[in-house]
């Protein structure tokens, strides 16, 4: 079972998944997910995203107006498959759950044979979808601006010492959903914390800001990059 629901679409998938998630909005999770599934296309892979962020569809505009634009101008740009999951509006939040998680099932039903690679884009909320999404993520791709006002989306630091005295309600997302993850298959997503917006490598908050993402990735088992 994932978040309570059956789980059918983790079991017997093809396609590896790839999920872009943070609670902080403004982290760079839509860029990030574009230049995955770019790269991926350059690459020769087979790729199909999927945006459950309904009220923003930021990452179905940029597809399609690259698409727009590649008919343009005639440059014959690499465009992966685009799925586009609604939200419910029902009245009761069962029924709003059940309903979207069969669309979100259909969509990676009807594209994990014939693609390589599945994307996820994700809203900036804790929402049914967006845990589900973490659920069935193999990897799990988190932006986070350099600064420690986006690292508390982890972890509550020291102003002082600049130690972690608590991890932060979006980590407990994610050891839920891995959590969760592991009851179905016995794997668990591998998870990726990106420094996005880098500029202060070799300055004294910088280097304070890499300690404290040292230590987390300790307590909450996940590699860090600098970049892409």
């Amino acid at each position: 079972r994932v978040a309570g629901m059956s789980a059918a679409p983790v079991t017997a998938k093809t396609a590896h998944i790839i999920v872009l998630a943070n609670e902080k909005g403004g982290s760079g999770k839509t860029t990030t997910a574009m230049h995955v599934i770019v790269a991926l296309l350059q690459a020769g892979q087979k790729v199909a995203a999927i945006d459950i962020d309904s009220r923003q569809l930021s990452l179905s505009r940029y597809i399609e107006n690259r698409r727009a634009w590649s008919k343009k101008s005639k440059l014959g740009l690499h465009l992966p498959e685009l799925h586009s999951i609604a939200r419910a509006n029902g009245r009761s939040l069962d029924e709003n759950e059940a309903e979207e998680f069969a669309r979100f099932a259909n969509a990676v039903s009807s594209i994990e044979q014939h693609n390589d690679f599945v994307v996820v884009d994700t809203p900036a909320t804790d929402s049914y979808l967006m845990r589900l999404a973490h659920a069935m993520a193999d990897t799990l791709i988190t932006p986070l601006n350099d600064s420690f006002v986006d690292m508390d989306v982890l972890g509550r630091i020291d102003a002082e010492s600049f130690e972690i005295t608590a991890t932060s309600h979006y980590a407990e997302v994610v050891r839920e959903a891995r959590r969760q993850r592991r009851m179905v298959d016995q794997d668990e997503a591998d998870w990726i914390v990106m420094r996005n917006r880098v500029g202060q490598l070799d300055t004294r908050n910088g280097r304070n800001f890499a300690d404290g993402l040292n230590d987390l990735s300790k307590r909450l088992n996940f590699r860090h990059a600098v970049g892409f």
